[in-house]
């Protein structure tokens, strides 16, 4: 079992049951998936940077990405309805406790000139959203075989109803926010 599915049951809930004082420990905000998608605007002329995409993704993931298509048209970008522009991952369980530690304790203090999180970045429902600008934070992938630096978007997903439950769910699992 994961340290961070421990900490969250022994230490994080009972404290967010005390700090908001929920009718139920059932009421307590707690992580329901995280979505990780990276864009890849150039896999329009070279297809191969999608395959390494999705490859690199899969192996910080753990799991097999979808590939994800474009909505619309748009004729400056070259871009048609339906071409594969990127890829993205849905984790759950086991998975994401894995991740969101991997992620707040070895990714995020490999970025350069890292101060922490920004505390600004959920979306009044509890949800957060940070994006990467590489992937070579992450141990797991071969700083040889990248091509091309891909950044990523990582979107915490929780059963908090507003911001200031979901920041203090993040903060008492350890998500580095800046002062």
């Amino acid at each position: 079992m994961a340290r961070l599915i421990e900490k969250y049951k022994e230490d994080v809930a009972p404290a967010l049951l005390k700090e908001f004082g929920y009718g139920s420990p059932m009421a307590v905000p707690r992580l329901n998936k995280i979505v990780i998608n990276m864009g890849v605007g150039d896999a329009i002329a070279d297809g191969k940077l999608l395959d390494q995409a999705v490859d690199e993704l899969g192996t910080i993931a753990g799991q097999r990405p979808a590939i994800t298509k474009a909505k619309k048209s748009i004729s400056n970008f070259k871009l048609r309805q339906g071409m594969s522009i990127g890829c993205s991952v849905t984790l759950r369980g086991p998975r994401m406790w894995e991740f969101l530690d991997r992620l707040m304790n070895l990714a995020l203090p490999r970025v350069r000139d890292f101060r922490g999180v920004s505390g600004k970045a959920f979306d009044g429902r509890g949800n957060y959203t940070l994006g990467l600008k590489d992937e070579l934070v992450f141990p797991e992938v071969n700083f040889s075989k990248v091509q091309k630096v891909k950044g990523m978007n990582v979107c915490i997903v929780t059963s908090a109803r507003t911001d200031q439950e979901a920041k203090s769910l993040l903060a008492g699992l350890g998500m580095p926010f800046a002062q």
